[in-house]
């Protein structure tokens, strides 16, 4: 029978300033302030900058790092923190543990925390000396995920773990990628309330949310492999980015920017874009009720990017009208380089700013989900 580590990620900081969930809080009474994604970032990770540049790229990023500790606050015990998991998570132990399964279920606050869960999956040495997953583990990993930032966090520290240097590039790494097969990774949301209006990455996999569900999807299903975004500041995508500003209103701003997709230029830098969706999945595919994205798929090896044009035209009557133009690309790489100042995105829901050029690319199948 399988060993199942149930992982959450939580922080030791209290609760001021910070979310640990989209519009919950890590420990099961605990109220959390605000789903500011990238508000509570910590920045551990040598590749991060102080200005936000990798989208919480730090050691819990985006809203992985929201405080949890609210007792005193709201009239629980003092000190009370995300010791206590949170009823799905409980609930999924108990499935597991009625199969069977040797569960743990851990909290980890750094990086280095998720680091040691993640080396259970290591392999036997290699010749070469890296570090490699164990294709025939007999661990599964259920990441408990407040936020699809949460669980970008966990893969990108797979990432880290067993990507090679460039120099140290191993004949068995297929050569349309940088990282060997990750392993997969069931998902338990933690926010089944707001999935109802914001597809989160599960909802659009169509994976279970039912803590029991999950279980058997861990235990009995096969792993569903999909492609993973990298970036040049070390990070990765699951779902897509947003790049792009607004006011206080939310109205989008104008911004100039380059955008590239392979060889195809969607902006030179000239245009005002109001935004650009770089999309794996379809979480970024609409702007309100502009259609950004025609189908992204997160598993056909290619990335869709688009970027919304503003273009002034004049009627016989001689009026201004304004339409939304909407250019669109696929490919195997895009790349982003803002023309004036920075501009704020979101990615996978953690916030960030470009003020340099940015790129991503896809990695085919990289990464995996268990599905039932």
């Amino acid at each position: 029978m399988y060993d199942v580590v149930l992982l959450t990620l939580g922080s030791e900081r209290d609760a001021s300033g910070g979310a640990c969930g989209s519009g919950g809080a890590c420990c099961g009474s605990a109220t959390a302030h605000g789903d500011d994604a990238g508000s509570t970032a910590h920045r551990s990770d040598t590749d991060a900058t102080a200005h936000g540049d990798d989208a919480g790229a730090g050691a819990m990023a985006g809203d992985a790092a929201g405080a949890c500790a609210s007792g005193d606050r709201d009239g629980g015990k003092a000190g009370e923190r995300c010791d206590t998991p949170r009823v799905p998570v409980l609930a999924c132990a108990d499935a597991l543990t009625a199969r069977g399964a040797r569960v743990e279920t851990v909290t980890a606050r750094s990086d280095a925390e998720i680091d040691e869960v993640l080396a259970r999956f290591d392999g036997s040495p290699r010749p070469d000396g890296l570090t490699w997953p164990d294709p025939d583990s007999k661990v599964r990993l259920v990441v408990a995920s407040a936020s699809d930032a949460q669980l970008r966090a966990v893969v990108r520290r797979l990432v880290r773990r067993y990507a090679p240097p460039p120099s140290r590039r191993p004949d068995d790494l297929p050569g349309n990628r940088t990282v060997p097969d990750l392993p997969p990774i069931g998902v338990l949301p933690l926010d089944p309330v707001r999935s109802m209006t914001h597809r989160d990455l599960a909802a659009q996999l169509g994976l279970p949310r039912d803590p029991g569900a999950v279980a058997a999807a861990v235990l009995d299903g096969t792993p569903r492999r999909l492609d993973l975004l990298r970036n040049d500041g070390g990070s990765v995508t699951l779902d897509g980015v947003l790049v792009g500003a607004a006011d206080d209103s939310g109205r989008p701003l104008h911004w100039r920017g380059r955008v590239e997709v392979d060889d195809a230029v969607l902006s030179n830098g000239d245009d005002p874009l109001l935004a650009c969706a770089i999309g794996n999945a379809g979480g970024y595919a609409r702007l309100d009720d502009v259609a950004l994205l025609g189908s992204p798929d997160p598993t056909d090896g290619l990335v869709e990017v688009a970027v919304a044009v503003p273009v002034v035209t004049r009627s016989t009557l001689g009026r201004k009208r304004v339409r939304l133009e909407v250019r669109r690309a696929r490919g195997r790489a895009v790349a982003v380089l803002p023309r004036e100042g920075r501009v704020p995105f979101l990615d996978d829901g953690a916030e960030g700013e470009l003020s340099r050029k940015r790129s991503w690319w896809i990695e085919p199948g990289a990464w995996a989900v268990w599905a039932g």
